[in-house]
């Protein structure tokens, strides 16, 4: 399984509305077909947030609909809380904060065993066990 950052999410929004293939499109197409493509609920939290600040937010909230279409949507389960806790204190003793937002996405990658697509290699870099790919 890979799970997918909201920054990839919105890269390959673009591309595709742009119909110019970009690193976010190669990326996916040079990926096994097997393989699992997954987001968690926070990623997709925050793309519905952007929907909503958006002028057109009907139409948004469409776009983000195809776009996930393509993703099997990963919820937190009964690991969740006690693995975001470990995390959050590995990461927010001294100069190591991580958002909480992304400490969210890297703990469900982290629990399903997952690699994480970003193009945020400095916030994700700092949680301890998560394995991040870059496109």
């Amino acid at each position: 399984m890979i799970q997918f950052d909201s920054s990839f999410l919105i890269d390959l929004k673009e591309e595709v509305a742009r119909e110019a293939p970009g690193p976010a499109f190669e990326f996916i197409e040079s990926l096994d077909p097997a393989e699992l493509l997954a987001v968690s609920v926070h990623v997709v939290a925050e793309l519905r947030v952007g929907a909503e600040l958006a002028r057109h937010q009907k139409q948004m909230h469409e776009t983000i609909d195809k776009l996930l279409a393509g993703f099997l949507t990963i919820y937190p389960d009964q690991r969740f809380a006690a693995a975001y806790a470990r995390l959050w204190v590995a990461t927010n003793r001294g100069r190591r904060t991580v958002p909480s937002m992304d400490l969210l996405i890297a703990t469900a990658a982290i629990i399903d065993n997952a690699a994480l697509v970003t193009k945020n290699v400095k916030d994700f870099s700092k949680v301890p066990g998560l394995r991040i790919m870059r496109y």
